[in-house]
């Protein structure tokens, strides 16, 4: 999209300099999604990862799924809001939200449908397969104590992992659930990552919805992914902290509005009767 306007020689009082500073402003301006979007592709999978609380990574989503969705280039849309164990496969392109939910076994109360259901609809009226990605929740007891997931990363890569659980808990977590918790998340990659897998379709995009940290490259989904497949990792950033090395791309945002995350954690944990 060209956001320049046209600099006309009947306009006689446009001197140089202002020219230049309107063209300056142009070569400044956005570039359009499309050509953003263009620059990752072709891909077999698309990773796009979100700060949760960033309505505008939401609105991002959508306006990514539709637009492969209009080339013919979206094989399909994966969730990390929805287990594994739910798609959309069966449903016709008219079907309407409550259908689609009951077929995604959508929990509302882990992940807002007011959030998330323009991103799953968009891909549904579309025609396109949406399928859960995430590890069902009734499998996280035997991954917390499976201790071969422990070398699906090297090393150091484990390391950085349960440092960031440690951080991403803000060093509530007690020392002993470290590890499980680790084993946890690279559980949920590593069935991200088949879903993906499955949903593979040759000359077409699989999409990923989740959370950042699960698209890392060195750490998430794609340490999982099959070697011959085209893998792109995409950050939305309102302005976070967090790494944002190896990534393909990172599309900055307008900051998320501020929340203590650790206090609300400190009032998750905290035990009835306790202050």
């Amino acid at each position: 999209m060209n956001h320049c306007p046209a600099l006309s020689a009947s306009v006689p009082w446009l001197t140089a300099a202002v020219a230049a500073l309107a063209l300056a402003g142009c070569a400044s301006a956005p570039a359009s999604l499309d050509a953003r979007l263009a620059r990752l592709l072709p891909a077999d999978v698309l990773l796009v990862g979100e700060q949760h609380d960033a309505a505008e990574h939401q609105r991002l989503e959508r306006e990514i799924v539709q637009t492969l969705a209009a080339r013919g280039q979206l094989a399909a849309l994966a969730v990390e809001m929805a287990e594994s164990t739910g798609d959309t496969a069966g449903l016709p392109s008219t079907a309407n939200e409550t259908q689609v939910r009951a077929a995604l076994r959508w929990n509302d109360d882990a992940w807002p449908w007011s959030s998330y259901g323009p991103v799953v609809m968009a891909a549904v009226k579309a025609g396109v397969p949406v399928v859960g990605a995430n590890l069902p929740m009734a499998r996280m007891k035997d991954a917390m104590a499976d201790v071969s997931l422990d070398a699906q990363l090297p090393a150091a890569a484990i390391q950085a992992q349960r440092d960031a659980i440690r951080d991403g808990h803000c060093g509530l977590l007690p020392a002993s659930q470290i590890g499980p918790m680790t084993r946890i998340q690279i559980a949920r990659d590593r069935e991200m990552a088949r879903m993906l897998s499955g949903a593979r379709v040759a000359g077409r995009t699989v999409v990923l919805v989740s959370g950042a940290g699960h698209t890392s490259p060195a750490l998430g989904v794609p340490q999982h992914l099959p070697t011959d497949a085209r893998v792109r990792t995409l950050r939305l950033d309102a302005g976070s902290d967090d790494a944002k090395a190896g990534f393909d791309a990172v599309w900055p945002t307008e900051p998320a509005p501020a929340r203590d995350h650790c206090a609300e954690l400190r009032q998750t944990l905290r035990k009835p009767g306790q202050g």
